[in-house]
């Protein structure tokens, strides 16, 4: 299974991009054994739309245009649920065992997404009640990505 994070914007050179590489090659390496193929990133261009819903709807397109086909979608969304490190590894494991190909998380714009986008969503995501920067909540993702698939291996990263 190929897992996709697709972010808006772009994390410039510094210690957060170079975080966020340690951990997309952390969760690529430790994937591997637990049916992980691919892992990647991809960063979506901020809309320069002049009002809200336009940009949402321009990122939340060009998001959709880099969604694997029969991805389950996972938006992060400061409205989501609030879910443990071992729950998310096990809907890792359940989206293997579907034969999923692919899965998708998702990180909108300032904006957040478009309606549309968080409706074809399976899974409704938030990092706590706290308000978060973007690059801040790709960080966090990517790390909660190598927790899954740590525990999924059996690794003692995890301590419960």
């Amino acid at each position: 299974m190929r897992i996709v994070v697709a972010a808006v914007g772009r994390l410039k050179q510094g210690p957060e991009r170079e975080l966020a590489e340690r951990y997309r090659k952390r969760v690529a390496d430790s994937g591997r054994g637990v049916g992980v193929s691919a892992f990647d990133i991809v960063e979506i261009k901020d809309s320069r739309a002049g009002d809200a819903a336009r940009r949402m709807l321009e990122e939340s397109i060009a998001i959709a245009n880099v969604v694997p086909d029969d991805a389950p979608i996972v938006v992060l969304d400061e409205h989501g649920e609030s879910i443990s490190s071992a729950s998310l590894a096990g809907r890792l494991q359940g989206w293997r065992a579907q034969n999923r190909p692919a899965v998708a998380f998702v990180i909108g714009g300032d904006d957040g997404l478009a309606p549309v986008l968080r409706e074809k969503s399976t899974l409704a995501i938030a990092f706590g009640a706290a308000t978060w920067p973007h690059h801040l909540v790709r960080i966090m993702l990517l790390e909660q990505l190598y927790r899954a698939v740590t525990i999924l291996a059996g690794h003692p990263y995890h301590r419960s």
